[in-house]
């Protein structure tokens, strides 16, 4: 039963995180650091007010791995950001949404979580799906490409912080960790290198932030009561997400080739989330 509330959640998640890159591409005229600024500032009022109404103690137990967690998803965050604004959307989601792949590895030595040889072989089809899905795209600058690997690579760390705390933190206090260690940082550089947002800018930013909170919510449920290797693969069907809203509002088009890696995407997804976990 918790397994499958962990996939409906990750399910939600990967939608309203879709919606929100959608949001942050409309947006690429303004600062990256801007744009993080707006979706932290947000979350921040969004997640104080929630705890304050439910009386949760604001500040959790374990304020080191929060705090890490904090740095951790500052980092990956502004990376993805960047690959959301300057690379074409589904490039940018399919390099960010390496995340999974790394989280799965990290977690073998972070929370020690091991997983079965055959799902390294779903882990690998599931890349090769990637691969397929845009080939090589020579709209993917060396910096943009170095960017989002980082990006993930900071996404994962986060996401097995997060799988740590799960038994000593409240879901909200743990998201409320992430625009708190965030905006100190962003702002800095949002006040000296301001952008005035005009029109539906505005809406688009209010937007990011509520698809967002949203997102983050579900995800850190996922986490926190399924094993890494599982919830993290679905992660994956964020690439189709990025594909029809690329379609629909960029005008971005895809191959056979990229059907067929769709095709190797959903059935890695289906067999690793089929798997029995390690005990």
């Amino acid at each position: 039963m918790e397994e499958r509330k962990s996939i409906i959640y990750m399910l939600l998640a990967g939608v309203f995180f879709a919606l929100m890159n959608v949001c942050v591409k409309q947006v690429s005229h303004l600062p990256t650091l801007e744009v993080v600024f707006f979706r932290s500032l947000f979350s921040l009022v969004a997640s104080y007010l929630i705890l304050k109404k439910d009386n949760i103690p604001l500040f959790g137990n374990n304020k080191k791995l929060l705090i890490f967690r904090g740095v951790a998803g500052c980092l990956g965050l502004i990376g993805s950001f960047y690959t959301l604004q300057h690379l074409p959307l589904a490039s940018a989601v399919t390099i960010n949404y390496l995340a999974p792949f790394f989280t799965a590895l990290l977690g073998i030595f972070i929370v020690k979580q091991p997983v079965r040889p055959i799902q390294f072989l779903y882990f690998g089809l599931a890349i090769l799906g990637v691969v397929l899905l845009k080939g090589f795209d020579n709209r993917i600058s060396t910096l943009g490409l170095l960017i989002g690997l980082s990006a993930a690579i900071f996404a994962a760390i986060a996401y097995n912080i997060i799988a740590k705390l799960k038994t000593s933190e409240h879901p909200l206090v743990i998201i409320f960790y992430f625009p708190l260690v965030t905006l100190p940082f962003v702002g800095v550089y949002t006040i000296f290198n301001w952008v005035t947002p005009i029109g539906w800018d505005w809406l688009q930013l209010l937007l990011i932030g509520i698809f967002t909170q949203l997102a983050q919510y579900y995800m850190t449920l996922s986490y926190q009561r399924a094993n890494l290797s599982k919830v993290a693969s679905l992660n994956y069907l964020g690439v189709l997400y990025a594909l029809i809203f690329g379609f629909f509002f960029f005008d971005e088009t895809y191959t056979q080739w990229s059907l067929f890696g769709i095709v190797l995407i959903l059935l890695a997804v289906i067999m690793n989330v089929r798997v029995r976990p390690l005990r």
